[in-house]
């Protein structure tokens, strides 16, 4: 498994990620037997979020309840979660960054969060509360450090004219065919073709320019929620053939070679699994030592449809 400092806080983390969103149906056992194995292929950063699970915090307050880290493995690993994402609107207030921070860190059972993220763009911020909500929770050694997630660059450069810290993480959708934020840059300045188009003004050469760590989730998804492009040979067989090929080649599952394209790439990725099957996760852990070719990545960019000029 690699691991890097994330840039600008001291933070050593393993490149892949597991997301806990789904562990709310898992008994004590099964979120202890998860996380275990997480740990034990390498992983030693977890991924929640306040709207995470049946209820509010109910993701979080399964973890802390099934003990998955013991209190005295705590500074072994790193433990993340993000705010703003209310019952139909979203919420970057001063006063609801606070309180969420103290019912998340009560429901995981831990005294701080080593990373906190702005979950989705709130157009009402007014990023004087959101620097004072960041410098409280710092100042009370609740939060190490803070980032975001799907936010643009002009977002994220709004916060940096109020925020003191270094915003070093953000979190945005990303696999070998829901790729907007890498096809784009390759095929700029082509009229006509709908993969020039800039959906994100930028995000990608925002984040190596500003030692931003993208961290990408739906690693398997086809699109928004439409399903894993793995196995589906009605719309991605030429892709999965390829992925295939590559499996045998490294000696990995297919999962593996999904996960290794994304960590391939030089602005140091991570990868945030969502799944709930430790099997999975070991498959996906084993993607972290391929280095694939400059060929066989983009053998698989252009097998997932996108166009190379």
């Amino acid at each position: 498994m690699k691991t890097f400092t994330l840039p600008g806080t001291g933070i050593d983390a393993s490149d892949i990620i597991l997301g806990l969103m789904r562990i709310s149906p898992l008994d004590d056992e099964q979120i202890r037997t998860l996380v275990r194995t997480a740990r034990d292929n390498g992983i030693t950063m977890f991924d929640h979020a306040d709207i995470y699970g049946d209820e509010r915090h109910g993701a979080e307050r399964r973890f802390g309840e099934a003990g998955a880290i013991p209190a005295a493995e705590r500074d072994q690993v790193i433990i993340q979660s993000k705010v703003g994402i209310r019952d139909g609107f979203f919420d970057f207030s001063r006063e609801h960054i606070l309180t969420t921070v103290d019912e998340s860190l009560a429901a995981l059972r831990t005294d701080y969060l080593d990373i906190l993220l702005l979950h989705r763009p709130d157009t009402l911020v007014e990023p004087e509360e959101v620097a004072a909500a960041f410098d409280e929770l710092q100042a009370a050694g609740k939060v190490r450090a803070f980032g975001v997630s799907n936010h643009t660059p002009g977002q994220i450069e709004l916060l940096k004219r109020w925020v003191k810290q270094p915003l070093v993480v953000n979190q945005v959708q990303l696999s070998i065919t829901h790729a907007p934020l890498v096809a784009q840059g390759v095929a700029a300045n082509m009229a006509g073709l709908d993969q020039s188009l800039s959906r994100d003004n930028g995000i990608l050469d925002h984040a190596r320019l500003n030692d931003i760590t993208l961290q990408a989730w739906s690693p398997f998804q086809k699109g928004f929620f439409d399903g894993v492009f793995l196995g589906d040979r009605e719309q991605y067989a030429e892709l999965n053939d390829a992925i295939d090929e590559l499996a045998e080649k490294y000696g990995v599952t297919p999962t593996g070679i999904a996960v290794a394209w994304i960590t391939r790439h030089p602005a140091q990725m991570q990868v945030v699994l969502g799944t709930t099957n430790p099997g999975r996760v070991s498959d996906a852990a084993a993607g972290s030592d391929v280095r694939l070719t400059r060929e066989e990545w983009y053998g698989l960019f252009t097998a997932a449809g996108h166009i190379l000029p």
